[in-house]
C-alpha cells in the first residue's frame, strides 16, 4: 500500500494541535498576559442555551486561543510572516523603520457629533470657563513615514471641524507645537501615548491660554525612570526589532512643593484610596510602565497639591496622566474624570460650579470613537 504524504501531513498537524490542546487544558492558567497587556479569557460556563446559540463554542475557542501553549510565539511569528508577505499593517499597527504607529480609520461624522454635543452640554450647564485640548496621534505627526497611499485621516482638519461645532469652549492648539517638535522624543515608539516631553510642550501651550506662565524645563529634575518600556502597540504585534522606550519623569526641583495627596476613586460612592505623590513607582517593575503616572485608568482621581491656586476639573483620557503633573504647580486641587468608566451622570460626582476652570483633554483617536459624557 502506498502512503499518501498529504494525509500523513494532515494527521501530523492534527496531532500537534490535539496535543497542544491537551497540554493547554492541563497546564496552569494565567489570568493576565504581561506581553499583551490584557486579561485573558476565562473558561466558558456550559449551558444548553449557550450551546445551541453558539456562544459556548465561540467562548471556548477564544479561551483556548488565549491560553494555547506558545500563543505569544505564534503572534510574533505571524507578524514576521505578514511583513514578509508585504502587508502594510499588522493587527492594525504600521511597523515602520524605528517606530510602531496605529492605523487610524476614517472617522464617522457621528463621532464628531457625539463628542461635541457632550462637551457643549457640559459648557452649557455652568459658568465655569471651558477649554478643549485635542492631541494629534503619531499617525498624524509622522504621516510622511507611513506606507505610500496608506489610508490616514487628516487630524488637523478633524480638529478644525470639531472646533467649529463647539459653543462657549476655547480651543488650546497643541498641534502646531508638536508638529514643530516632531524630531524630538515626543511620542513613544511602541505605545499610543505621548512622552513626558510631548506633554511638557502641551503644558507650555496650555499655560498661555489658561493665564499663567509655564515653569521652564530647566526647573525640573529630569529622570530616566525606565529604559525597557514596550507599550500597547508592541503588545499587538510582539515585534522586537523596535527599540524599547524610555519613561522619563520631570520632578520639580525647586523644593517649593510637597508631595500632593492623590485620591483614587475606583467606583462611585466608594471610599477613595489615598496615595502620596503623583508617581506610582511600582509600575516601573511591570509591563504597563506608563501607569507610573497615577496608576491605571480610574473613573475619578483627585489631586490636592497644597499649593495656592484655583480648582481645575479635567475630563480626559489617559493622555492626561503624564500632562497633569505639570499643572499641579498652578492649582490647589485637580480632579480628573474618565467618563469611559463612569456609568452615572457626572453631576452626581462633581459640581462644575465649584471649579475655576474646566479642561477637556483627549487624543484625536479617542475623540473619533465618540466621547460620551453623561450629564
Amino acid at each position: 500500500m502506498k502512503t499518501d504524504p498529504k494525509k500523513i501531513s494532515i494527521c501530523i498537524l492534527m496531532g500537534i494541535f490535539l496535543l497542544g490542546g491537551v497540554i493547554t487544558l492541563a497546564a496552569p492558567k494565567k489570568d493576565f498576559s504581561e506581553n499583551q497587556n490584557r486579561y485573558l479569557k476565562k473558561p466558558p460556563v456550559f449551558s444548553l442555551t449557550k450551546y445551541l446559540s453558539g456562544d459556548f463554542s465561540e467562548n471556548a475557542e477564544e479561551y483556548l486561543s488565549d491560553h494555547f501553549i506558545g500563543s505569544e510565539t505564534a503572534i510574533s511569528a505571524a507578524t514576521d510572516m505578514d511583513l514578509c508577505m508585504g502587508h502594510k499593517a499588522v493587527n492594525g499597527i504600521y511597523i515602520l523603520k524605528d517606530r510602531l504607529v496605529q492605523k487610524i480609520d476614517l472617522p464617522a461624522e457621528s463621532g464628531i457629533e457625539t463628542g461635541t454635543d457632550s462637551l457643549n452640554a457640559v459648557a452649557a450647564g455652568t459658568d465655569t470657563p471651558c477649554f478643549l485640548m485635542l492631541v494629534p496621534t503619531q499617525a498624524e505627526i509622522y504621516r510622511d513615514e507611513l506606507p505610500k497611499n496608506a489610508p490616514n485621516p487628516d487630524q488637523r482638519e478633524y480638529i478644525e471641524k470639531v472646533s467649529e461645532k463647539l459653543e462657549d469652549i476655547s480651543v488650546i492648539d497643541v498641534y502646531s507645537s508638536l508638529q514643530a517638535a516632531k524630531k524630538d522624543y515626543i511620542y513613544y515608539r511602541t505605545d499610543h501615548h505621548w512622552t513626558t516631553k510631548g506633554a511638557y510642550i502641551a503644558y507650555q501651550c496650555a499655560a498661555k491660554r489658561l493665564g499663567y506662565e509655564a515653569l521652564p524645563e530647566n526647573s525640573f529634575d529630569f529622570r530616566h525612570a525606565s529604559n525597557d518600556f514596550r507599550g500597547t502597540f508592541y503588545s499587538r504585534v510582539l515585534y522586537d526589532k523596535i527599540k524599547p522606550d524610555s519613561i522619563d519623569l520631570y520632578i520639580d526641583s525647586s523644593g517649593r512643593r510637597r508631595e500632593p495627596d492623590v485620591y483614587i476613586y475606583s467606583e462611585a460612592g466608594a471610599d477613595p484610596e489615598k496615595h502620596s505623590g503623583m508617581y506610582f513607582m511600582e509600575y516601573l517593575e511591570k509591563k504597563d510602565k506608563y501607569s507610573v503616572f497615577f496608576g491605571t485608568n480610574q473613573p475619578m482621581i483627585t489631586i490636592r497639591t497644597g499649593n495656592e491656586g484655583g480648582r481645575l476639573l479635567i475630563f480626559k483620557d489617559s493622555y492626561a496622566h503624564c500632562f497633569v503633573p505639570f499643572l499641579a504647580e498652578h492649582y490647589s486641587e485637580i480632579t480628573m474624570l474618565d467618563t469611559r468608566y463612569i456609568q452615572i451622570p457626572y453631576t452626581e460626582i462633581v459640581d462644575p460650579a465649584e471649579y475655576d476652570v474646566i479642561l477637556f483633554v483627549y487624543n484625536v483617536s479617542t475623540f473619533m470613537e465618540g466621547v460620551k459624557i453623561r450629564s
